[in-house]
């Protein structure tokens, strides 16, 4: 039997709160509900939004510790409120009549653009860089990935990325940052090979033959299965964007858990490459737009 997860991450904005959840409201994560929305009410919070665009269902006793939530809430001049439920929680509100008080519009199923892709210019990722960071933290927490993340090195990776000829960033956000990726291109449009970028540059088009490719510096999303779409259409946009048919990135060979959820992304592991700069032969791993062959 497989257990469902529920992944809670809180954004306090003064006596407002935002709790994003990802994955499923049923009997194994109902406890983890239940004790967040509780500690929302302890704290002092008047309104708590939850966004539920990355949740893919919620069983009756799921609905039960919300609407006692939005009791207790409204017992103390606070408020509860719902917002992007997917169909099935939407048909649950429906037809239990609830709707009208988790809800402040009426309910419907988040579209496919409900995530909403948009790509920031350098000083809005410069702005946005701490947000980023938190994100980026979050999707590795309590995995084994956790040991590969060093905050102050990737606001360091994404400063130098930042200044990279030809840099992109986008960003996945439904009402918080659920998602980015950020890189920059490398090849055959007057950018041409220097030390260390003309080692990679030579590897990667042995590797692929591909004159031209990017670099995706860092794909950030919950590797949870609600998140899987989030970054294909993340890295697919920025390959688009950036007019090229394959991207490349590097992780640390040891990094089993990155490794993992790239390859859930559509990612090829390439193996690992010598004669790039550090202590450790990185994997290069490669990821074709949709439809073209690695």
């Amino acid at each position: 039997m497989t257990l469902s997860r529920l992944d809670i991450h809180r954004r306090n904005r003064g006596e407002r709160t935002l709790v994003t959840l990802a994955g499923d409201i049923g009997p194994a994560t109902t406890p983890l509900l239940r004790a967040a929305v509780e500690r929302c009410l302890l704290d002092g919070v008047t309104v708590i939004d939850i966004d539920l665009a990355t949740v893919g269902s919620c069983d009756a006793k799921g609905l039960d510790v919300l609407l006692s939530a939005a009791q207790r809430a409204g017992r103390v001049h606070a408020r509860l409120r719902l917002h992007h439920p997917c169909a099935q929680i939407a048909r649950l509100l429906d037809a239990t009549g609830s709707s009208a008080l988790l809800l402040t519009a009426p309910a419907s199923p988040v579209p496919r653009g409900g995530i909403r892709l948009r790509r920031l210019t350098r000083g809005q990722a410069e702005d946005m860089r701490e947000d980023i960071a938190d994100l980026a933290a979050a999707s590795v927490a309590g995995t084994g990935g956790e040991a590969y993340h060093n905050r102050g090195a990737f606001l360091h990776r994404l400063a130098v990325t930042a200044h990279r000829p030809g840099f992109a960033l986008l960003v996945a956000e439904t009402t918080v940052l659920v998602g980015c990726a950020f890189g920059f291109p490398m090849g055959s449009d007057g950018s041409g090979p220097r030390g260390s970028d003309g080692t990679l540059q030579e590897i990667i088009q042995r590797l692929t033959s591909r004159a031209r490719f990017v670099v995706l510096t860092q794909v950030v999303a919950h590797p949870h299965v609600q998140h899987r779409d989030i970054a294909h259409r993340l890295q697919q946009r920025l390959l688009t964007d950036l007019r090229s048919s394959v991207g490349v990135t590097l992780l640390h060979p040891a990094d089993q858990a990155g490794q993992a959820a790239f390859s859930s992304w559509g990612w090829q592991n390439m193996g690992e490459v010598v004669g790039l700069p550090g202590a450790v032969a990185p994997c290069v791993l490669a990821l074709s737009v949709e439809g073209q062959p690695s």
